[in-house]
């Protein structure tokens, strides 16, 4: 073969070995993550996030994650006395679970409490149904709210003396995206408007 051909030939396999190895790659990164295009950021560990948990629900009624989850969930970590954070989050989180429902996907907002000394399940029922007539209100014993906390890996703190009525409960803001068999998949800062949000679980959800 001359030496031209023989170079032209080597040539167009080299192209072809990178094509298949770029397609290769691209459809390795997609397959292993199909959310990869949707996210601003890695998030260490997503895998240990979340998981089973018993709690109960604004009725009264003991429930798991099972009976929760059940559509694609905003989760929120909050508590009804919050004088600023919690309302203008769960609110914010309200305004994108509207904004979803007109692109035609139904989202679940869902807070759970982290001040179970006053949140009982009525004081919950007039908070959640005041923010979102879906959203789900969650408390539960000390222990209940910790392990669940703890599944989530976020952190709260309710102080040792709440002989004060009107104690503050330092706490986290992240709102966690839950999907129906998958679990955890991102979470969002309190940064982000409602519009924002909502752009961004579409995208999760349409790639799902």
């Amino acid at each position: 073969m001359p030496v031209s051909t023989r170079s032209y030939a080597l040539a167009a396999a080299s192209v072809v070995v990178i094509g298949l190895v770029a397609t290769y790659a691209v459809t390795r990164s997609s397959t292993s993550d199909p959310y990869a295009q949707c996210r601003t950021g890695k998030v260490a560990g997503a895998a240990t996030i979340g998981g089973p948990f018993t709690l109960v629900d604004e009725d009264g009624r003991t429930v798991t994650d099972s009976d929760i989850l059940t559509k694609p969930s905003l989760v929120y970590f909050g508590y009804t006395f919050c004088p600023d954070i919690c309302p203008t989050d769960t609110a914010r989180n309200a305004e994108a679970v509207d904004a979803l429902e007109e692109m035609g996907h139904e989202v679940t907002p869902v807070m759970i409490s982290v001040d179970p000394g006053r949140d009982t399940p009525d004081v919950l029922k007039q908070w959640t149904d005041y923010v979102h007539p879906r959203m789900i209100g969650l408390t539960g014993s000390a222990e209940q709210i910790a392990a669940v906390a703890k599944a989530y890996r976020t952190y709260y703190k309710v102080p040792d003396d709440v002989s004060d009525e009107y104690y503050l409960v330092d706490h986290m803001t992240q709102t966690y995206l839950m999907l129906p068999g998958t679990g955890f998949v991102e979470f969002f800062n309190r940064e982000m408007t409602g519009e924002e949000l909502a752009t961004s679980v579409a995208c999760f959800l349409n790639a799902g």
